[in-house]
């Protein structure tokens, strides 16, 4: 019955977001344990106490950056557009745009980058954060960051990661950077 439940909602997704879930389906059919210890991340993904919207997306779309090349960053950018994320802010993000980016998605990018980055500038923009929304919000975008690159690199590791593709912000493509100057 959980295998069936679990099937109509991959099902549902798929066709919401025009995304390619076998990746899902396999470890379903395989490990359904796995499987259902896996999609507890989802939880994890949309934690969020403190930090505004707009940075948890942020958040999440620079995590996924650093792992995908297309389709799950694709998925961000309309889950985000679904959510009320600015175009515009959304494009900054992937771009890598700082002086396009609205404040409060510039400092979660400038605290992802950093950590993303590990070269020893992730105190400041971890105090910049705190400065925001406090010891909170630094939970807040790095539970966003750190779960959101789970989903491609599993995908990958499972062998269904063989596909890129252009993202497409409003209809328009995005030239993606994957690592801000």
């Amino acid at each position: 019955m959980l295998k069936f439940l679990a099937r109509t909602m991959m099902d549902r997704f798929s066709r919401r977001y025009d995304y390619d879930v076998s990746y899902m389906r396999h470890m379903l059919d395989v490990s359904p344990a796995a499987f259902f210890k896996f999609n507890k991340v989802a939880a994890m993904a949309g934690h969020g106490e403190s930090a505004p919207k707009e940075a948890l997306f942020t958040a999440r779309l620079c995590g996924v950056l650093e792992e995908d090349c297309g389709p799950c960053v694709q998925l961000g950018v309309t889950m985000g557009r679904e959510a009320g994320i600015a175009a515009s802010d959304l494009a900054a993000v992937l771009k890598g745009d700082k002086s396009a980016m609205s404040p409060s998605v510039k400092t979660a990018f400038e605290f992802c980058r950093a950590i993303l980055a590990r070269k020893g500038e992730d105190d400041a923009a971890r105090e910049a954060v705190r400065e925001q929304w406090g010891e909170a919000g630094i939970i807040d975008l790095t539970l966003a960051m750190q779960a959101s690159r789970l989903y491609p690199m599993v995908k990958a590791g499972l062998g269904y990661a063989k596909t890129c593709q252009q993202v497409r912000v409003e209809g328009m493509t995005v030239a993606v950077v994957k690592t801000a100057a």
